[in-house]
């Protein structure tokens, strides 16, 4: 026989035989999922009593998990928060021959964004020429209501309501030189509607940033008796 058709006929039985074994190993995977438990038809599934199956009992349900799947040790603790001690009144710092004491400046207004922009602008100012800012805080708003009396009649109506916004900068030690700047400088930058006032800081101030509880007051009183 010619060598070339050996070549040829060997070459085209190790080809068939290649595609056989891919093809029983197809078979075998379609034998072998068509018999899987899972893919069982429905009818199989089906007891003699005509209903479903009852699955079998699950024992792993029973079995100790030894701290499998905990994961709150895992966070951080949780700090408990302390209560907040009573906001008590501060000493008050003495004048000197070169400094203020503990001064006061008082912004009110009936705009609350002018007042608290200014109010903004003055906290900024102190820390711009190393004044020390001790404390900046907000009063309590009050409210005021505008009555008029009719023309034929003595019977008065509320005609609006004005509400006045307050903001208190805290200024200690104070130097006697830059005080004279300072207020120069707040008087040409004070806007329209915003009153401005400066005053020695004293102990009715401090008390007045609370609200004014007549009844409890009444109620420790008669404790106290």
């Amino acid at each position: 026989m010619n060598p070339v058709l050996r070549k040829v006929s060997s070459q085209a039985l190790y080809l068939c035989r290649q595609v056989l074994q891919v093809a029983l190993r197809k078979v075998s995977f379609c034998v072998d999922y068509s018999f899987c438990p899972c893919r069982a038809p429905v009818c199989s599934r089906l007891s003699a009593w005509g209903g479903l199956a009852q699955p079998q009992e699950r024992t792993y349900r029973s079995s100790p998990t030894k701290g499998i799947g905990r994961w709150r040790h895992l966070l951080p603790r949780e700090v408990p928060k302390k209560k907040k001690d009573k906001h008590q009144i501060q000493s008050i710092m003495a004048a000197t021959n070169v400094a203020y004491g503990t001064l006061n400046i008082h912004v009110s207004g009936y705009d609350m964004t002018t007042v608290e922009h200014y109010a903004q602008y003055l906290h900024n100012l102190c820390n711009r020429l190393d004044i020390t800012v001790a404390e900046s805080y907000a009063l309590p708003t009050k409210s005021t209501e505008v009555m008029l009396m009719q023309e034929s009649g003595t019977k008065m109506y509320v005609d609006s309501l004005l509400k006045t916004h307050k903001r208190v900068i805290q200024l200690s030690s104070l130097k006697a030189t830059l005080c004279p700047v300072l207020m120069d400088i707040l008087v040409k930058n004070q806007p329209e509607g915003v009153n401005l006032s400066v005053k020695e800081h004293t102990e009715a101030d401090f008390l007045a940033r609370f609200k004014a509880r007549p009844e409890l007051e009444g109620l420790m009183a008669q404790m106290g008796q």
